[in-house]
């Protein structure tokens, strides 16, 4: 029982703001929630049988596709569940509800727990249980509140870096007391100028209309200096790591969710690319952030709106001996009259954060496979290369939905190409490694993209099954002059051979560049010198 309970403390983390429940498989022994065994009328937080006990609350309707899904579970035959139904609560009223669990196997394989959490789609908490702190719920609807009223707010988003380790170390019980803390230090900081909220996890959120940007950040460094020096929990000293982001409001004619967004950006600048350093969204007080911020809103909306301006461009990707197309590479745009053309890499990563951004990925695959269609028939081993973001990927689905475009649009597997971003490694490579090689099952092609920077390491080579590797610009725009250079394109193109993948060299520029490359082991070559990115019709226009 300790174990259970140990591990529902550990789930009951992650899954804040819903109901979370752990099973012991071998047992048939659960916990579930306090607050599910009240909301839905259940016997007890421990339940013997609890899957045959949930399922009488399931809507008749739903109650096969769940019993079916717990079973395989349960025979070893499934690795996790993702679904959705509807379950009846004490009143008798049917409420949506979404549940997603993991299995924990033992050292032989066999099924040992079975964890996860629901969320009841028919109730937002808008109080932490775990802090007090009013939720990501609230902070929400606050910040609709302040559009509103048109008060100048300025939100900044903190957070820890390598929690884990305290759980680790101490336990989850511990851990949640480290939160509380951090939490009641936050509130006496603020109390009289601004309201803390909890957010997923870690994080945090201030928001005050009466401190200033240069004063926050002097409060920021003062509470990261405090954390890492002067942490006490029980009487035990912990040492923190603080990330911090912020964006200033200054405009009313934007939604909550694109402030979020920003907010988000900013955070993951300050973690992933600042050393925790205070990082404000692209200057929000000056013109040119006001008027950025102004677009990630209108393009957030073009993509709810059946992603409204957007388009792709191609580029050609060629055989590096005869020059002949062997596949292009779509890329991503979009326009408006008061805009124009704004590039990618004005909004990608900013909408990244947002929840909204998987339609974008799903439109961008669909497009780019009813374009490549065309090809096909003068070019059969013709690729187009797809780049895939982590926001698509970390969504359990991915794959399902990915095999239904297919299906949809009839493109060939085998003529599809899955570029993985430098943003990726925010994801966990052995849920990667399960994904792609489905997806090489069903004859897909997947590419590191970016070979040598950031996410794209020796390591990440080592784990994950792929067919190419495209070496960046950077190694390559000075091959000619460069040793360095040299003995980079060399290294990475023999290890390619020793993982039996292909090399892309990508921005390529002269007649020149091309030859000197051709010494090496390269498969095929994209870049200037062939066509910058262009529309469909010219690119068909000029290949067709």
């Amino acid at each position: 029982m300790n174990k259970l309970d140990e591990l529902f403390d550990a789930f009951a983390i992650i899954g804040e703001g819903s109901y979370v429940f752990v099973c012991d498989v071998k047992n048939d022994i659960s916990r579930w929630s306090k607050n599910a065994v009240d909301y839905f009328d259940l016997p007890d937080e421990y339940m013997k049988n609890a899957g045959s006990i949930w399922a009488e609350h399931i809507h008749p309707e739903d109650r096969d596709n769940y019993i079916k899904s717990i079973d395989d579970i349960f025979a070893g035959k499934a690795g996790h569940h993702d679904m959705q139904y509807r379950a009846k609560a004490r009143d008798g009223s049917y409420v949506v509800c979404t549940c997603r669990g993991v299995v924990l196997k033992d050292e032989n394989g066999a099924p040992n727990f079975f964890g996860g959490a629901i969320k009841n789609h028919g109730v937002l908490s808008y109080i932490d249980s775990i802090t007090g702190l009013r939720s990501l719920y609230g902070f929400i609807d606050d910040i609709d509140t302040i559009l509103w009223k048109n008060e100048k707010t300025l939100i900044m988003m903190v957070g820890l870096s390598s929690f884990s380790g305290v759980n680790d170390n101490f336990g989850f019980s511990f851990g949640n007391k480290t939160l509380c803390k951090l939490g009641n230090i936050l509130q006496k900081k603020f109390s009289n100028n601004g309201r803390v909220y909890r957010m997923d996890g870690t994080k945090f959120v201030v928001a005050t209309k009466t401190i200033e940007p240069d004063k926050m950040k002097e409060i920021y460094d003062e509470l990261k200096d405090s954390v890492v020096h002067d942490f006490f929990v029980d009487g035990q000293r912990v040492s923190l790591s603080l990330n911090g982001g912020a964006v200033y409001v200054d405009r009313f004619d934007i939604t909550s969710d694109t402030i979020y967004s920003c907010l988000k950006y900013a955070y993951y600048e300050s973690k992933s690319k600042h050393i925790g350093e205070f990082m404000l969204f692209e200057d929000s007080l000056s013109d040119e952030g006001r008027i950025m911020v102004e677009k990630i809103n209108v393009i957030r909306n073009s993509i709810a709106e059946n992603c409204k301006g957007f388009y792709l461009c191609y580029q050609p990707i060629v055989n590096a001996n005869t020059e002949k197309l062997k596949g292009m590479e779509a890329l991503i745009r979009w326009k408006d009259d008061k805009y124009g053309v704004v590039p990618p890499v004005q909004f990608i990563s900013i909408l990244e954060q947002d929840t909204i951004f998987p339609e974008l990925g799903k439109w961008i695959l669909k497009q780019a496979m009813e374009d490549g269609k065309i090809f096909l028939e003068k070019y059969p081993d013709f690729v187009m290369n797809v780049n895939l973001s982590y926001a698509q990927l970390e969504k359990r689905n991915f794959v399902s939905e990915l095999f239904e475009l297919l299906d949809e649009t009839q493109y060939p597997a085998e003529n599809l190409c899955l570029e993985i971003t430098e943003r990726c490694r925010l994801l966990d490579l052995d849920v990667l490694k399960s994904m792609f090689e489905i997806c090489r099952e069903r004859g897909i092609k997947i590419a590191l993209d970016d070979f040598g920077t950031g996410f794209a390491s020796l390591g990440v080579l080592r784990e994950l099954p792929v067919d190419i590797i495209k070496i960046d610009r950077e190694y390559v725009k000075n091959v000619e002059k460069s040793e360095s250079d040299q003995h980079t394109v060399k290294f990475i193109s023999e290890l390619a051979q020793a993982f039996s993948a292909e090399v892309c060299v990508e921005g390529v520029e002269t007649a020149e560049m091309r030859d000197f490359l051709r010494k090496y082991h390269i498969g095929s070559l994209q870049g200037y010198y062939y066509s910058k990115p262009v529309p469909f019709e010219e690119f068909a226009e000029k290949y067709m």
